[in-house]
């Protein structure tokens, strides 16, 4: 091979060499010797004997740049394809969505029928709860029991009281006690509501260990009970009475570690001959205000 043939050999690699670099927006040395290793095939191919046979090596590096070229080419084109049907598929579901989802006036009948499905059920469902609410309170009206301590209440007092005092007079002694939480506005402004309802099913609890079988509690009303003693002596009754407000002082209330101090006042009376319902209560309602006026936390009598 002459000097001449291999200098424009030469040449012709590394002009073709430069193309591909420049070709490519990221090149490394592997591209670069990739391509040497194809030139140096291509130059232990030539046959010096045949007159072509430069051009041809020539050739090669050319059809070596474009082969590589156009298998780009066919990369993008094919990746373009894909594109296109994604596209296309994005655009068909597009118009299938607007045609099935996006169509305002049958989604918006649609949402009516639920909605007015909902109003029907919610209509129904508070037709249901007026009527139980009416029901419990019927029953609660008709009950002789308190809601919250499950105590006797006013309607089973009342009751038991007509029912006595209609025999004019009593073969035993009977006395009547009204115990009226001490300062019970105070803690249910200092600590809650919810407070004052456990303090009031504390001290049922503690009333009902503290009395005997036979012996009758109610709730009054609000922050009152009523106990009614049968068979009883007055000493007796007394040291009940006394023994209830020891027990109240020497318990505490504990909510959120907060001791809670209950304290109760007492009126007793003893029923006579002739009384009724109000009578009796109305002395013993004296006797208890006297233990208010008195400082709470104590009993009185009233005959």
């Amino acid at each position: 091979m002459k000097k001449d043939d291999l200098k424009s050999l030469v040449s012709q690699m590394h002009k073709e060499l430069l193309n591909n670099i420049d070709s490519q927006e990221e090149v490394n040395k592997e591209v670069v010797i990739s391509y040497l290793a194809d030139a140096i095939k291509s130059i232990k191919k030539i046959d010096d004997s045949a007159i072509d046979s430069v051009e041809h090596a020539k050739l090669a590096f050319t059809n070596a740049y474009k082969e590589i070229a156009q298998k780009s080419i066919s990369s993008y084109e094919h990746t373009n394809g894909k594109f296109q049907e994604l596209s296309k598929l994005h655009q068909i579901t597009l118009e299938e969505a607007k045609e099935h989802l996006i169509d305002l006036p049958s989604i918006t009948e649609k949402f009516n029928e639920v909605q007015s499905l909902m109003r029907e059920e919610v209509q129904k469902a508070n037709s249901v709860i007026s009527q139980l609410s009416t029901e419990i309170k019927e029953l609660e009206n008709d009950s002789n029991l308190d809601a919250l301590t499950k105590l006797f209440n006013r309607r089973a007092l009342d009751k038991y009281l007509e029912k006595v005092t209609q025999k004019n007079s009593l073969a035993h002694d009977l006395y009547l006690l009204i115990l009226d939480i001490d300062d019970f506005k105070s803690i249910n402004d200092t600590y809650g509501h919810i407070v004052g309802d456990k303090i009031l099913i504390f001290l049922s609890n503690l009333l009902r260990s503290t009395l005997r079988d036979g012996d009758k509690l109610f709730r009054y009303g609000g922050e009152e009970f009523i106990i009614i003693l049968n068979r009883i002596t007055q000493s007796k009754c007394q040291e009940i009475a006394n023994r209830i407000l020891n027990i109240i002082n020497s318990n505490k209330l504990l909510y959120k570690d907060n001791a809670v101090t209950v304290t109760v006042s007492i009126g007793i009376t003893k029923y006579k001959n002739g009384d009724d319902p109000d009578t009796l209560i109305n002395r013993a309602d004296k006797a208890l205000y006297h233990s208010k006026a008195s400082g709470k936390n104590q009993l009185n009598m009233e005959f």
